[in-house]
């Protein structure tokens, strides 16, 4: 690639909810709509929007408190939405009609995302320091991937407690799954044998969002933390390959282009950053939001979208070109 990706404000939408926007994730494309902006809000509901003017589609409630985090299948088909309730509603994008109801124990539900063939779900555990994986043709819990505590005379604070898993995120093949917890450490899976593989250090504060590369980069993995570093590890060779810095605070989520050019990420110092991966840079900064960015989402496949979201209560949506 010889020129830098570059962001344009396309639209932003003011009090896009009645309170701060925590999750943002794109629904993918179907035969019969194009792909769909999915938010939750501290004010207990979830949105779905349609690009480019953003025009609302539908608001979805159901939930008792705050939606941390939404997933979206990926058929287009599916979408899941879950709460501080511990609650996770799975609903069907068209229609809204309830298809499951995951039920977990107080504070075991973060964030969750589909894997790639859309057989499973996997949630951030919490407290429980472990993923949870359902079977989406049962809604079924079928494993319980849990970080090994660790061994020997250690001081209590470095416990299970310290090991409270915030973040999770797929390999493009499905073989991996990634874990952030809040003492900044990241667990790796060997999802089929459901085994623990490895930790990748580096992080020494929450890491509250993870991706990894698309295809055939797909060894590499972003961090996000609130130590203020972008991390960029080979999963495989359990090696840190690159950090970058420059916000001004928390770094609070990352995702990467579906080229896998360059990443965008979300900070409570209120800008989204787009970065070069290649030059470990940030190349552009953008300061349409007043407030902390809790999440900032590519649209997959072509005609580049980002979207960001904040405490400010706003959805802005950029053009990458």
């Amino acid at each position: 690639m010889s020129k830098s990706m570059k962001l344009a404000g396309l639209k932003s939408v003011e009090n896009a909810h009645d309170e701060s926007v925590w999750t943002a994730t794109w629904v993918p494309a179907t035969d019969t709509r194009p792909s769909l902006l999915l938010t939750g809000s501290l004010d207990e509901t979830v949105k779905l929007w349609r690009p480019d003017e953003l025009d609302l589609v539908r608001t979805n409630t159901g939930h008792c408190l705050g939606v941390v985090s939404v997933a979206a299948h990926p058929s287009g088909v599916i979408a899941a939405s879950a709460s501080l309730d511990s609650l996770v509603r799975v609903f069907d994008v068209d229609t809204n009609a309830t298809i499951a109801t995951l039920e977990a124990p107080p504070s075991e539900v973060w964030q969750m995302q589909f894997d790639p063939k859309g057989t499973t779900l996997a949630v951030a555990g919490g407290g429980s320091a472990s993923i949870k994986l359902w079977d989406t043709a049962t809604w079924r819990l079928t494993t319980t991937l849990s970080i090994p505590r660790p061994e020997g005379p250690k001081p209590s604070d470095k416990s299970s407690s310290k090991k409270f898993v915030m973040s999770v995120a797929w390999s493009p093949d499905g073989r991996r799954l990634a874990c952030g917890s809040m003492d900044g450490t990241i667990s790796v899976f060997d999802v089929a044998r459901g085994k623990f593989l490895h930790h990748l250090e580096g992080h020494y504060m929450p890491v509250r969002s993870l991706v990894f590369s698309p295809e055939p980069d797909s060894r590499k993995l972003y961090s996000a933390s609130d130590d203020g570093h972008v991390h960029i590890y080979d999963v495989e060779g359990k090696a840190l390959i690159g950090a970058m810095s420059g916000h001004a605070s928390w770094v609070l989520s990352v995702d990467v282009s579906p080229d896998g050019e360059a990443i965008a990420t979300g900070s409570s110092d209120k800008t989204v950053r787009l970065w070069d991966f290649k030059m470990r840079a940030a190349i552009q900064t953008l300061s349409n939001h007043t407030d902390q960015v809790w999440a900032v989402a590519f649209r997959p496949g072509g005609g580049g979208r980002l979207a960001s979201v904040s405490d400010d209560k706003s959805i802005s949506l950029y053009h990458c070109s």
